[in-house]
Parts: structure tokens; C-alpha cells; sequence
């Protein structure tokens, strides 16, 4: 494997620690903000990250993607402010750990199809869950700047931290 399962958990972890670290820097007049008009706004793109996370670990696991359940956990998410959705990703990687945790080797290397050909649900992990966690904190890191966040640099959008101050 490329990654161990610790590895991927915190990985995952490390995601939703930068995510959650992004939403500090989302003020009052941003979170409403969508770079054009088809776009998600910046609450819409962390209500979404926040239900792909358990939503996807969860088709992965099953190999069955239940848009149903999608469904009901978006709505739940359209209901919180961002505090609410703090709180929420707050669990996830425990929740991650959980999960991830329980399965054998044996299921990560099982093959599923998902969204196109079949991989190994390890595979899928990484390829849709990662990816996506680290595409849409940058489209959120991107829309941050469109803000007039011109403090942001490289160490909050990869690390989740501000820089240190300069000597």
C-alpha cells in the first residue's frame, strides 16, 4: 500500500484540520460570497465538505453511494452556521479513525467502482476523498483572497496555521 491506514486517517485528519482553520478566516461579509454566480458560496463549499467527508468514507466502505442519504446529511448541513459546522468537522477525525480503522487490509485492498472504473477502496480513498478535500479547501483558500484576505500565504492553506510573524 501507499499509505498505511494511520497514514490515510491522518491525512484526513490533517484536512479537516486545515479546513477548520480556514473557517476562522471566512468574516461576516464573506460567507456569503461566490466567485460567479454558478459557483458555491463560502458557506455552501464548507457545508459540502463537511457532509462529503462521512458521506464518501461511507460509499467507500459499502461500495453502494446512497444519494439519499446524501441528501438528508446536506440538508442537516444547510441548517448550520458556520460554528455549527465547526463543531461537526471537530469530530471527524475521530470519526475518520473509526472507520478507517476498523477495516482489515483486506478491505482496503477489495476492489469497488465508484464514479467510473473499479480501484481498490484504498484507491478511492485517496483518488476521491483526499483529492476532494484538497481541491475545495483551495477553491475555499482562493475564494478567501477574492475577499481581500491578503494576509493568507501558503502556511494557512497546507499547514492550517498563520505564519509565524517575521523578525
Amino acid at each position: 500500500m501507499v499509505f498505511s491506514k494511520d497514514e490515510l486517517i491522518g491525512a484526513l485528519s490533517h484536512e479537516v484540520n486545515v479546513l477548520r482553520h480556514l473557517i476562522t478566516k471566512i468574516d461576516a461579509d464573506a460567507v456569503d460570497f461566490r466567485a460567479t454566480p454558478k459557483q458555491r458560496s463560502n458557506i455552501e463549499l464548507v457545508r459540502y465538505l463537511m457532509v462529503q467527508g462521512p458521506a464518501l468514507t461511507t460509499a467507500i466502505k459499502t461500495g453502494v453511494f446512497d444519494g439519499a442519504a446524501w441528501g438528508a446529511a446536506q440538508g442537516a448541513a444547510d441548517q448550520l452556521d458556520l460554528a455549527g459546522l465547526d463543531a461537526v468537522l471537530a469530530t471527524h477525525p475521530a470519526w475518520f479513525a473509526e472507520q478507517i480503522g476498523a477495516m482489515s487490509d483486506d478491505d482496503m485492498r477489495g476492489t469497488i467502482q465508484l464514479f467510473g472504473g473499479p480501484m481498490s477502496r484504498g484507491a478511492h480513498f485517496v483518488t476521491m476523498l483526499l483529492a476532494n478535500y484538497a481541491a475545495y479547501r483551495t477553491q475555499l483558500f482562493c475564494s478567501l483572497k477574492l475577499c481581500g484576505r491578503e494576509e493568507l500565504n501558503t502556511s494557512n492553506l497546507w499547514r492550517g496555521a498563520d505564519s509565524a510573524p517575521s523578525a
